[in-house]
């Protein structure tokens, strides 16, 4: 994020303005109250490491080149290198709100988890259903899910860890864009099926969204998955075959897969 001599603090909301350009601060976007607290909390630990990287390239010293920072924003929103013209782009938009209204309507409520959740487009959502719990590597993603929360006044747990990496708890709803079509193998999506399952409390539900081929012409971000990612028929027999049921999935016209599987009560 760039240096900010004012700003509302990312964590606790505080207003806080800093005296000097160099003040570490100003680069994560926290009080000092917070950035103190790093050591404690992992969210407030990534925004130190990245605003000392940040600050170090602002001073001419070299950083990582391989940091992520992705731009699913416009991949979302179809602006800059992923725009395919109205034939295309018109269509997508329409699909997108297909899936977010089929999210909106499946009354999720109780504890949820968003697993790789991003810059946070599907977060806002899912932070007016319940106390929403997010897990991703990306630092600087996260920081993007807390802004977007916070223009829409809604709170939620930010964690900066390995969405793969076992529960920390037991929750009522799971929620993943993308996390089983990024499995470059059958046997990795039983892997990823089997860490949703691994979360939930009996009756609970794994909720998820995935892309499907455009068309030939939409380039997916990130792995293409195995085949079972893009068929619903085939989908829905893998995830039953991994303890769920009921599942239903379904898909849109060209762009989405997307299903809800619940865990036996």
């Amino acid at each position: 994020m760039p240096f900010r001599r004012s700003f509302d603090c990312l964590w606790c909301g505080r207003p806080w303005e800093v005296r000097a350009d160099h003040d570490l601060e100003g680069w994560a976007t926290l009080c000092p109250d917070c950035l103190g607290r790093a050591d404690d909390n992992g969210f407030l630990r990534g925004r130190l490491r990245t605003a000392l990287r940040d600050r170090a390239a602002a001073a001419g010293t070299p950083i990582d080149p391989d940091a992520p920072r992705g731009d699913w924003e416009d991949w979302y929103l179809r602006r800059g290198r992923h725009q395919r013209g109205p034939i295309h782009d018109g269509p997508w938009s329409m699909e997108l709100d297909e899936v977010t209204q089929w999210v909106d309507g499946l009354g999720l409520a109780g504890t949820l988890v968003e697993l790789g959740a991003g810059m946070g487009w599907w977060t806002a959502l899912l932070a007016e259903k319940g106390e929403l719990w997010l897990y991703d590597s990306d630092g600087d993603s996260l920081d993007a899910a807390r802004s977007r929360l916070m223009a829409h006044g809604l709170l939620a747990h930010l964690h900066q860890r390995d969405p793969l990496a076992p529960p920390d708890k037991e929750v009522d709803v799971v929620f993943a864009a993308y996390l089983l079509g990024g499995a470059e193998s059958a046997e990795e999506l039983d892997q990823r099926m089997s860490l949703a399952l691994s979360w939930l409390k009996p009756g609970g539900s794994f909720v998820f969204v995935e892309a499907a081929p455009w068309d030939g012409s939409e380039p997916i971000a990130g792995p293409a998955g195995p085949l079972q990612t893009r068929d619903p028929e085939a989908l829905g027999g893998h995830l039953v075959a991994s303890g769920f049921g009921p599942v239903e999935v379904g898909r849109t016209r060209a762009a989405f897969v997307y299903g809800e599987a619940m865990v036996p009560a």
